[in-house]
C-alpha cells in the first residue's frame, strides 16, 4: 500500500452530531422562547404582577405609596426584560456554538455565533411585542425590544469578557 492512498474519513466523537447531542444543544432555546410565550399572556401584564410584586418588595422595604411603587414596578419589569432576553441570548449563543461548525478560524465560528445569538433575540423579542399588541391588557413597544436587545448585547459582551482567555488561544 502506498503513502498516497486516500483513506475514507471515519466521523470523530466531535464531529458527530446525533439526535442527542442536537436536543442537547437545542431545547434550552425552546425552553427559553416558552417561557417567554408564557410571561407575554395577559396573565403577566402589568395589572396582574404589580400586587404580588408589591407585597413581595413591600416585605423587605416596608409600605410604599403609589407613586413609588409604579416607578418601582415599572424599573422591575424593564430589569425583567434586560435580564431574561440576556439568558435568552446566552442560550442561543450556546446552540449556534455547539451545532454551526465551519471550517473557518474559531474566533469568526465565535463572532458568527454571537451575531447569530443576537439575531435569534431581536427576532424573538420582536414577535413577543407584536404579539403583545393583540392583548387587552399588554402593549408591545419598540422600545422593550430595544431594552431586550442590550440585555442580550450585555450578556453577550459579559461572556466575552469571562472567556476572554480562551478567545486567545
Amino acid at each position: 500500500m502506498s503513502s498516497n492512498t486516500v483513506t475514507a474519513s471515519v466521523p470523530t466523537k466531535r464531529g458527530s452530531r446525533g439526535l442527542l447531542f442536537q436536543l442537547n444543544a437545542w431545547v434550552p432555546v425552546l425552553l427559553a422562547i416558552a417561557l417567554i410565550a408564557t410571561e407575554s399572556t395577559a396573565y403577566f401584564g402589568a395589572d396582574h404582577t404589580s400586587g404580588p410584586l408589591q407585597s413581595f418588595i413591600e416585605f423587605f422595604t416596608g409600605p410604599l405609596r403609589q407613586p413609588q411603587w409604579w416607578r418601582l414596578h415599572i424599573i422591575l419589569r424593564k430589569c425583567g426584560h434586560f435580564t431574561g432576553y440576556g439568558i435568552v441570548s446566552l442560550t442561543w449563543f450556546r446552540a449556534f456554538w455547539m451545532t454551526w461548525r465551519t471550517e473557518r478560524a474559531r474566533f469568526t465560528r465565535r463572532f458568527s455565533a454571537h451575531l447569530l445569538a443576537m439575531a435569534g433575540t431581536f427576532l424573538v423579542a420582536a414577535a413577543d411585542e407584536f404579539h403583545q399588541t393583540f392583548l387587552p391588557n399588554r402593549t408591545g413597544t419598540p422600545w422593550d425590544v430595544l431594552i431586550d436587545c442590550c440585555g442580550a448585547l450585555a450578556a453577550q459582551l459579559l461572556l466575552i469578557l469571562v472567556t476572554y482567555r480562551s478567545l486567545r488561544d
